[in-house]
């Protein structure tokens, strides 16, 4: 007899350790306006990173859903074995936890639209296109793109609406290293399962580049973040203190040298982890950032 679902099984559906890449890649954005503006509406920001969460779990669910209908899981490195494939849930089960985290989460892109105007219209009509259609542009080689937009420019340019009144184009200054730091999480993903994906006749970025240009790209995207950040310092485009960003550039050099490993090697037990230690840097990054903007608003100015 098939146990009961628990509440802790439903969340753990979700991957809701995933979600710091989201809410962070909002909660920079936010800070970053705080210390251009002094004027954030922190209601509206906080509904931005409540919405944001619930898109990232609809796609997140979504995606395992879309990869077990076309037959894109495998044994060897599919995450949603234990919820689909494992018996846990079923498959139309993940597909309609996917549609109601969609619906609350659409239902606060609404109310802010109501109260802040129409010009988030098109971006949250963009964030929708990004959920749904994520499984099949993956499957494309356009993944990497889509998560560059739906984790970069989209919530910076929304989230600068909601919270300030209109689109600062400077939030990019800060969006832009976050959004690499995400994209490198799927970027080791996708290297490490190239062969699996292969078997399941889909295409990543990573596959159509090889591994070689793959190690370069991914390293471009852990090291190019802070080399942004310090060489935007003397522009005052980000203060002083944002250099302390460069402590978590350790961590970044360590998972460049494995992806490096790998490609001298082949070995997959080289990143077999990669993708987490990628979300750990990511995270690191933007706390790290975020102290040094509220510290240089609340002590040095």
């Amino acid at each position: 007899m098939k146990q009961k679902l628990t509440c802790k099984d439903w969340l753990l559906a979700t991957r809701p350790w995933s979600f710091t890449a989201s809410a962070l890649s909002v909660v920079v954005v936010l800070v970053y306006l705080e210390w251009l503006t002094g004027s954030v509406n922190w209601t509206n920001g906080a509904l931005a990173v409540l919405g944001i969460i619930l898109f990232h779990a609809a796609g997140n669910t979504w995606s395992d859903y879309c990869d077990f209908k076309s037959g894109v899981d495998t044994v060897e490195g599919a995450i949603s074995i234990d919820t689909i494939k494992g018996g846990l849930f079923r498959a139309e089960q993940i597909r309609n936890l996917s549609f109601g985290l969609l619906i609350p989460g659409v239902m606060i892109g609404l109310w802010l639209l109501y109260t802040t105007g129409w010009g988030l219209l098109w971006i949250g009509l963009g964030g929708v296109i990004c959920t749904l259609c994520y499984p099949p542009l993956k499957y494309r080689a356009l993944g990497d793109l889509v998560i560059v937009l739906a984790y970069g420019l989209l919530p910076a340019l929304g989230t600068s609406w909601v919270a300030v009144g209109e689109i600062d184009w400077r939030v990019l200054w800060a969006a832009l290293p976050v959004a690499l730091l995400v994209d490198a999480i799927l970027h080791a993903n996708n290297t490490r399962d190239a062969k699996t994906d292969g078997k399941a006749n889909i295409r990543t970025m990573a596959m159509g580049m090889g591994v070689k240009v793959s190690a370069v790209l991914y390293t471009l995207e852990q090291l190019f973040p802070f080399a942004w950040v310090v060489l935007l310092i003397p522009f005052g485009i980000f203060p002083w203190l944002s250099i302390l960003v460069t402590f978590v550039m350790r961590f970044a050099i360590r998972n460049s040298r494995s992806m490096r490993e790998f490609k001298e090697t082949g070995n997959v037990a080289e990143i077999a982890d990669l993708d987490q230690r990628s979300a750990q840097t990511q995270m690191l990054f933007a706390v790290v950032f975020c102290i040094s903007l509220l510290v240089d608003m609340l002590l040095l100015r």
